[in-house]
């Protein structure tokens, strides 16, 4: 009888396989695809919100929040890797073939550039979506106030402490990718994909893609005086709400956290991985 999933010298040969795929796709394909991938990641920020609301809203509750969100996040990479999209924190592990002699460098970073943005513009294009359904009023508008609490508390912290989180985030998401790819079935790949991704989400640790979702849903929800009085009735100061903005999106998280995850996902999995399971084989 076959083996259910794939031995890591196989899954390092498949992911090699894939780079060199997924570094041919033409740049149409890439942006397009780094939409959809955008839009499944917002929507399970999207999703993990709503679910654990209330209960972040109490330190009481807070952990038991944070559990039930990182049990609805992964849906978006199960939805990104079933339905075959690009994401730039797994693309990562596109290095791999890089260090193989099969990807070049700079077929990598084109990768890299066009799914980012693509990412960028479907993450931005769910939060619109979002906060203009009306979806936020949930609870009372407790829903607008925690999006616009979460999305404070992400370009509140230090540059090097994001970028840490960063590395932290992308080990697991390149984690999950690869275990993901060692399933020979449908369930083996969501369960392979679901502990990892609750294990970040759970951690606090920050992801350059979901945060596209989250922080620009947050500048959008406090445009509206009901979602901006609940958030400061969550305790939110308006030097938080200020801090909000376009700028310190870049500044206060992408720039740090998109820095983390590159070398998480590079440095951390992809590099011991093919050390370990492709050196020989290389070119």
């Amino acid at each position: 009888m076959d083996n259910l999933f794939l031995t890591p010298k196989e899954i390092a040969e498949k992911t090699v396989a894939a780079g060199k795929m997924k570094t041919s796709l033409s740049t149409v394909k890439m942006l397009i695809l780094g939409i959809l991938s955008g839009i499944f990641i917002a929507l399970g920020a999207e999703g993990s919100n709503l679910a654990a609301c209330h209960l972040l809203a109490s330190p009481d509750s807070f952990f038991l929040g944070k559990t039930i969100a990182g049990a609805v996040f992964g849906a978006g990479l199960m939805m990104v890797v079933l339905a075959g999209a690009e994401l730039f924190t797994g693309n990562s592990l596109i290095f791999m073939g890089v260090l193989d002699g099969e990807v070049k460098a700079s077929a990598m970073l084109k990768n890299w550039l066009f799914v980012y943005i693509g990412n960028f513009i479907g993450g931005i294009f769910t939060a619109l979506i979002v906060v203009n359904s009306g979806q936020l009023k949930a609870g009372g508008a407790e829903l607008g106030g925690m999006t616009i609490k979460i999305a404070a508390g992400k370009v509140g912290g230090s540059f090097f402490c994001f970028l840490l989180l960063g590395v932290l985030c992308n080990f697991l998401v390149c984690l999950a990718v690869w275990m993901a790819t060692a399933a020979k079935d449908i369930g083996g790949k969501l369960w392979a994909i679901f502990f990892p991704i609750m294990l970040f989400v759970i951690s606090g640790f920050e992801h350059s893609v979901a945060n596209m979702y989250y922080i620009p849903a947050g500048i959008f929800a406090k445009a509206v005086p009901a979602y901006l009085k609940a958030a400061m009735d969550l305790g939110l100061t308006e030097e938080q709400i200020s801090s909000l903005n376009w700028v310190t999106l870049f500044t206060g998280n992408l720039i740090p956290v998109t820095i983390g995850n590159v070398l998480g996902g590079t440095l951390l999995v992809a590099l011991p991985l093919w050390i370990a399971y492709r050196r020989k084989e290389a070119k």
